[in-house]
């Protein structure tokens, strides 16, 4: 934990605090059956608002990386390759922690129909690694960091555009020849993860055994955080505003356009992360990043940013604190009118949906959950705490 008085890009920070809270609210419904569309993913095919706050994060988590090394002229060093390799492993370790947490509260509640006393029942369930599911999205972020970060101080960056263009366009390859576009465990995506993770280590969709945060799905999640890190140096190479702007605009529309327009041949899914959905996803945030740039720092309309600032400057921890919360507010549970209910069961249940509805009841709970973790986020804010992870 570290006091900083250091300069931050404003602009940058807001767009991240948009992210997470955009990535805590669609996390946290008060009932996954009661969602409105635009706050659930799209269920193949197709692109959602919901779908675009994780690769929205992603990629600035890219240009994140480029400041950070940046630091270090991009030079390979062992301090620095120890640097890259720790917080690889424990962003990782963290996801796999959080995994392990809400699978071991949920053990924990099944087995409460068993004859089993506490002990037993409480070492059952915190070792049940054979049905842990292996990644997620902090798995992800972590090795997409950890990859891009090793390309970034081994390979001259003027390949980096070539390095995105080969993975984007042998990973279409793959998918094309492989079934990859079709929702199955047939799809070369879930063969690939089953062999090498094991179908009870990866998420079931839908009865099929295919992870949206796979391993092979990882390749083109990795040239994602590439197109980011190479907005980037756009970014901080660029010194005037308006440029800047104008240079994020041109890749953005090109990006989305290039997206779109490919995805009559390369559908854009998320689920396996398809090229299409990379490009789509990056020339949107690219085009949003410029927007907020001309809004905050040229217009000078700061004021409405400040709630999204409180979680742009500690992100990765206000999430894993939301995922923590989530879990045991999801397991917690208490005898209420006769019967035992969860924490969250008892916020929309009983205080929420009987006035508000299914619905709006369940998008008020999201919405208070974001509150809440908001409220962390501002102490540590207005602290001028920054929480490494």
């Amino acid at each position: 934990m570290t006091q900083q008085s250091n300069q931050r890009l404003l602009a940058l920070d807001v767009m991240r605090g948009i992210t997470i809270a955009g990535m805590i609210m669609v996390n946290n419904p008060g009932s996954w059956g009661s969602i409105y569309a635009p706050l659930g993913h799209a269920s193949w095919n197709g692109l959602t608002p919901t779908d675009l706050v994780f690769p929205f994060f992603m990629f600035i988590m890219g240009i994140s990386t480029y400041i950070s090394l940046r630091k270090f002229n991009f030079e390979f060093s062992k301090p620095t390759l120890f640097k890259i390799l720790k917080r690889t492993a424990v962003i990782f370790l963290i996801g796999l922690g959080l995994g392990w947490f809400s699978l071991s509260l949920r053990t924990f509640n099944k087995l409460s129909v068993e004859e089993l006393g506490f002990m037993d029942r409480f070492i059952q369930s915190v070792t049940n690694f054979e049905n842990l599911r292996i990644l997620g999205v902090m798995q992800r972020l972590a090795l997409t960091y950890g990859i891009t970060s090793l390309i970034a101080i081994f390979v001259k960056h003027k390949y980096i555009p070539y390095i995105i263009l080969i993975t984007l366009v042998g990973y279409f390859l793959l998918l094309l020849f492989g079934n990859g576009f079709e929702f199955s465990e047939n799809n070369i995506v879930s063969v690939v993860d089953r062999a090498i993770l094991g179908a009870n280590h990866m998420y079931v969709d839908s009865g099929v055994v295919l992870d949206p945060e796979g391993l092979l799905s990882t390749i083109p999640a990795v040239a994602h955080v590439l197109i980011g890190f190479y907005c980037g140096k756009i970014l901080l190479d660029t010194k005037d505003n308006n440029e800047k702007i104008q240079q994020l605009f041109i890749i953005g529309t090109i990006l989305m356009f290039a997206g779109f327009l490919l995805s009559y041949g390369c559908p854009i899914n998320k689920k396996i992360w398809s090229p299409t959905y990379v490009l789509a996803t990056c020339g949107l945030a690219s085009l949003l990043l410029a927007l907020l740039i001309w809004i905050i720092d040229i217009k000078g309309y700061k004021r409405w940013s400040v709630f999204f600032q409180s979680f742009g400057v500690n992100p990765l921890f206000i999430f894993v604190a939301a995922g923590v919360f989530a879990i045991l507010m999801g397991n917690i549970s208490f005898a209420y009118d006769g019967a035992d209910i969860t924490i969250k069961t008892f916020i929309y249940k009983i205080c929420l949906q009987p006035y508000l509805g299914d619905y709006f009841g369940s998008l008020i709970f999201a919405l208070l959950f974001v509150g809440f973790n908001w409220v962390i986020g501002n102490v540590l804010y207005k602290k001028q705490i920054y929480i490494k992870i």
